[in-house]
């Protein structure tokens, strides 16, 4: 079983890793294996709604979107995490996420569904529950489960060193990687008793119109 954990702040060694460092250690413990991809320094434009994905299958745009789709044909559970950013998520990571989970399922390639989703907001102070509710809402169109822990997926401090000294908030991050352990191993469990995954079907798209 694999997890990938998205770091989406720029300071790859700031907040937010010490976060998904921790879930790492925990996740590894269970023999789980993890790949964390860092892109909060990368320049990722956001979604222009042309729909194109639909025919190509990708998104047009190529700045690692798309490398990042392919590699979640073979994941079991995700985990995306940024830094607060004038009281919401940093504009970098929902650019990338809205463009990942669009032209995933749009283009015909259902990477995400029914698959274990997390997510983790860093602050020196406040905004992290704005953070968690906007990125808890890709989880949620992209029908996958959301693990929650013992408190909300949060961590505090401005700098790595203060991040390292909120215990409340590392022992959060344990608890949500044995969260996510357990249902991955009862997920897979499931599936070798033969247990099928439920039916998804998208044929209405209607509007507040008609």
């Amino acid at each position: 079983m694999k997890v990938i954990m998205v770091n989406g702040s720029p300071n790859i060694n700031g907040c937010t890793s010490v976060a998904l460092k921790e879930i790492e250690k925990e996740l590894n413990r269970h023999e789980i294996e993890t790949e964390i991809v860092n892109m909060g320094s990368k320049d990722i434009r956001g979604c222009v709604a042309c729909q194109k994905c639909s025919e190509k299958g990708c998104c047009v745009f190529d700045d690692g979107v798309n490398e990042f789709v392919d590699k979640c044909e073979k994941a079991d559970g995700f985990i995306f995490a940024g830094p607060v950013y004038y009281g919401s998520v940093n504009p970098t990571l929902t650019n990338f996420l809205t463009r990942a989970f669009y032209s995933s399922v749009f283009g015909g390639r259902k990477v995400f569904r029914l698959k274990p989703g997390a997510a983790v907001t860093s602050a020196r102070r406040a905004g992290t529950m704005t953070s968690l509710d906007i990125l808890n809402r890709f989880f949620t169109w992209g029908e996958m489960p959301i693990i929650s822990s013992t408190y909300w997926n949060e961590i505090h401090g401005a700098t790595a060193e203060d991040a390292k000294k909120d215990l409340e908030g590392l022992q959060t991050m344990r608890n949500l990687a044995n969260n996510m352990a357990w249902f991955l191993k009862i997920k897979q469990l499931s599936i070798k008793e033969g247990i099928p995954l439920p039916e998804s079907i998208r044929t209405h798209h209607t509007n507040f119109i008609r």
